[in-house]
């Protein structure tokens, strides 16, 4: 409480020292009405305190001309506020600790007494214009809030005055952070520099940028390699150190221009070259820094600022202001900040000095204007001024404004921020002139750069008559084509460079850090960028391979259907009874019904197209083998087994014991194809493994369907070979036996051979050859077995008698009797 009385003292004796102030100056003007005014017409970074700071910042005593102007233009207008005349109390906001007097008798018409009964204060002021910057109006914005007087500011960017429920009565003439740092990409991507510094002010204003540069940026391919907050004590020689051992060429200054001169002055005695420098809104425009001796060695300043507005009678405002301004009694005021030590700045000075913020101040009074005029319910020549105004009558007129004022229609979001404007993008060119080359649209977006200006295309400037390439200088250089990035450190600019294997490729706009993965109908080299449709491959029937082997097998039918002719012709005969008799006819039907199956290996194939390549020849080949593994155990029996075995041949004899073991084979073939095709049928597959860039259409037969089919298989072959094998001394012009055996061995060699070559090849041509496979099975029986026996009918007839049958079986007899 000590502490309070105490400061509650101080303070009243700052309220009675401002009222000693002479008015008549260019900071107060009487009025019906009055507005407030936050300006830093001085300027006081240094902490030590000053009664008042010398130096002027011209660029904001424009803006504070440019309110009275507003004012006295606006009191002139018959159509604004007709018969109603504003005023203004404006304060030199150069420090927190030399205004807050002047804001407290802002607010109030009553001095606060210590001690004493509260007072019913009603505020002087209906809105307030200011102040200066982030820091400034966090400090003075909350006096504001509590009573919701309007604070219309010009130049306060930070992202915290967006938060509405904190700061119900704020609002602001100036585009906030985020379009700023919005602007600052798009720059930065328009011309793909991507490893950057980025230099913020050590305030409100600063910190708040940083912070949404890095979320900004977080998504894209910029990296931040380096940032550092500025402020009075900054060791600049220790900053531009670190960016030169890091290799950056692109710095970001988000500071004040008080900050900026002291900063790019440095970078000139410092010899920084070879930079290029992004200036903000802040000090794009700055006047004094693009004549400044050296400037040029620094390399290349580009930037932004809101598109400059003509303001109509402003430079007579000033001429004629200028001549009226009283500055010989300065001396008087030494604790009052509400004069200014004005006699150094011409005339020139401030018509000249830089533009910034200007519309922003004179949309801002003429915002108040506008609202005021609604809340009296001016109407054609006059208003009514039976109306009492309030503060915050004006403040919800204020959230509707909606008017045109030098072709710029003013609006404000539901934030408080402006619904409007536009930033012309800028290039310090070698005549120190801030040059525009583009234009980055607010509302609608719209975002161009004149692609004619040398930097945008070759990333060139002029640099002390030579033609110098622009540094954009990575961490990493860019990979190649076909080449995916892979992180080697903290940032995401810092890579290797990885080759995509075969079967990938890399999307360097929408994913440069990953190698994906082609389609299964897709192939690609190493080292691709796009993926390319694979070949599809398969044997159509007009193959000339395919025509042969389907000619050979309507020829096997033929050879068949003649054989089964000439067989039944001579069917009495010892050699067709020799060879089997009716068994011959099954054989020769289930080789020609086996010749189907090789029809279905060519074409695209199709899930019935795959069961027909299988199913007739596992089925009746099976047939085939079963009546031959019968033939060699006839042979054995007839001629070594009868003799010791009577009762098994007697069995066998009245049995048919033949025909039994066809059946059974045939019947049990046929339930493993029925019960395996039913669960697991062979269908069309896509071989993608064997060739990278082909796609060869295969039928894919499925090991559980298949299996009991060929372990039936070799099973009959194997009795067939070891029955047939046994009576390999048999009468040698009788030896049905060999030619069994012979015709097995043919068999087996095909299906090495053909396995062999599946296991090396898989193309489009495997078709082929297991068609071939197949034929050479069918003709192996077809040629080696009945074709000897059909060439003794036709050209041996003499063998084919019953005599010359009794003689070899005779003679075999005595032989091994003896």
């Amino acid at each position: 409480m000590k502490y309070f009385l105490v400061s509650l003292c101080l303070l009243e004796t700052f309220l009675h020292a401002l009222a000693q102030c002479v008015p008549a100056s260019e900071f107060q003007l009487e009025g019906d009405y009055l507005l407030g005014g936050l300006f830093n017409v001085h300027h006081d970074s240094d902490p030590v305190y000053h009664d008042r700071p010398e130096a002027i910042d011209c660029s904001s005593y424009r803006r504070f001309q440019l309110m009275r102007f507003s004012v006295e233009e606006i009191n002139n207008s018959t159509n604004l506020l007709p018969n109603v005349s504003l005023g203004y109390e404006i304060f030199d906001h150069c420090s927190d600790t030399q205004t807050f007097p002047g804001i407290f008798n802002l607010k109030s018409d009553d001095l606060i007494q210590p001690g004493g009964e509260p007072h019913k204060n009603r505020s002087k002021i209906i809105a307030v214009v200011g102040a200066s910057t982030s820091t400034h109006s966090l400090t003075v914005a909350p006096l504001f809030m509590m009573d919701l007087i309007p604070m219309v500011n010009y130049a306060a960017a930070s992202s915290v005055f967006s938060r509405i429920q904190n700061l119900p009565s704020f609002l602001r003439t100036v585009t906030p952070n985020q379009d700023t740092i919005e602007v600052i990409v798009n720059i930065l991507q328009h011309y793909n520099w991507r490893w950057v510094a980025f230099l913020y002010i050590d305030e409100d204003y600063g910190k708040d940028g940083q912070e949404l540069f890095i979320k900004r940026i977080k998504d894209t391919e910029i990296c931040l390699a380096y940032t550092k907050g500025l402020n009075q004590y900054t060791d600049y020689s220790q900053i531009f150190k670190q960016i030169e051992a890091q290799g950056i060429g692109i710095i970001i200054v988000f500071v004040h221009e008080w900050t900026a001169e002291p900063l790019i002055k440095s970078a000139i005695q410092l010899n920084v070259t070879n930079k290029v420098w992004i200036a903000v809104n802040t000090w794009s425009l700055n006047k004094k820094l693009p004549k400044e001796k050296g400037i040029k060695n620094i390399g290349t300043v580009i930037g932004f600022s809101e598109s400059e507005v003509t303001i109509p009678g402003f430079s007579d405002f000033i001429y004629s202001s200028r001549s009226m301004t009283h500055c010989e009694n300065a001396e008087q005021f030494v604790f009052c900040n509400q004069v200014c030590n004005c006699s150094s700045l011409s005339v020139e000075d401030v018509i000249a000095a830089d533009p910034s913020f200007n519309f922003n101040v004179y949309s801002a009074v003429y915002a108040i204007a506008h609202a005021l005029h609604n809340a009296l319910q001016c109407g054609s020549g006059s208003c009514n001024r039976n109306i009492t105004v309030y503060p915050h009558m004006v403040l919800a007129e204020l959230k509707k404004s909606n008017f045109t004022i030098l072709n710029q229609s003013i609006r404000f979001d539901e934030n408080g921020d402006p619904n409007y404007g536009s930033y012309s993008i800028v290039f310090w060119n070698q005549s120190g002139d801030a040059e525009v080359i583009g234009f980055y649209n607010l509302h609608p977006f719209h975002f161009f750069i004149n692609d004619i200006f040398p930097l945008s295309c070759t990333f060139m400037w002029l640099l002390n008559h030579f033609l110098v390439q622009v540094p954009t200088l990575p961490c990493s250089p860019e990979c190649g084509g076909g080449y995916a990035k892979k992180y080697n450190g903290i940032h995401k600019c810092c890579f290797d460079c990885e080759i995509c294997p075969t079967g990938t490729y890399v999307n360097s706009t929408e994913d440069p850090y990953k190698c994906i993965n082609c389609k299964e109908t897709e192939w690609s080299a190493a080292g691709s960028t796009s993926c390319n449709l694979r070949v599809v491959e398969y044997i159509p029937f007009t193959d000339s391979g395919a025509i042969l082997i389907m000619v050979g097998a309507s020829a096997l039918v033929g050879l068949t259907l003649a054989m089964s002719v000439l067989f039944a012709i001579n069917y009495n005969t010892p050699v067709v009874r020799s060879a089997g008799g009716p068994m011959c006819f099954l054989i020769l039907g289930c080789l020609s019904l086996c010749s189907l199956s090789i029809f279905f290996y060519f074409g695209k194939p199709t899930i019935s197209f795959c069961i027909l390549r299988f199913l007739p020849f596992l089925l009746f080949y099976t047939v085939c083998l079963a009546c031959f593994v019968v033939r060699s155990f006839q042979i054995v029996c007839i001629f070594k087994m009868a003799a010791k075995f009577p009762k098994l041949h007697s069995w066998w004899i009245k049995y048919h014991g033949q025909w039994l073991v066809i059946t059974v084979a045939f019947v049990t073939q046929a339930l493993f194809l029925l019960i395996g095709y039913t669960y697991f049928p062979p269908k069309p597959y896509d071989d993608i493994s064997w060739y990278p860039d082909k796609i060869i259409l295969g039928c894919d037969m499925n090991v559980k369907s298949s299996s009991g089919s060929v372990v039936l298989l070799l099973s009959l072959c194997s009795l067939c070979f070891i029955f047939s094998y046994m009576g390999k001394d048999l009468p040698k012009n009788y030896n049905e036996a060999k030619a069994i055996t012979f015709c097995l061995l043919l068999l087996i060699l095909t299906w090495i051979m053909f396995a062999t070559v599946y296991i090396l090849y898989r193309g489009k041509y495997i078709q082929t050859l297991n068609a071939l496979a197949v034929l050479s099975s069918l003709y192996s029986f077809l040629l080696w077995y009945f074709l000897p026996k059909c060439y003794i009918i036709i050209f041996q007839s003499y063998k084919n008698t019953q005599e010359y049958f009794k003689g070899l079986i005779q003679n075999y007899t005595k032989t091994i009797s003896q």
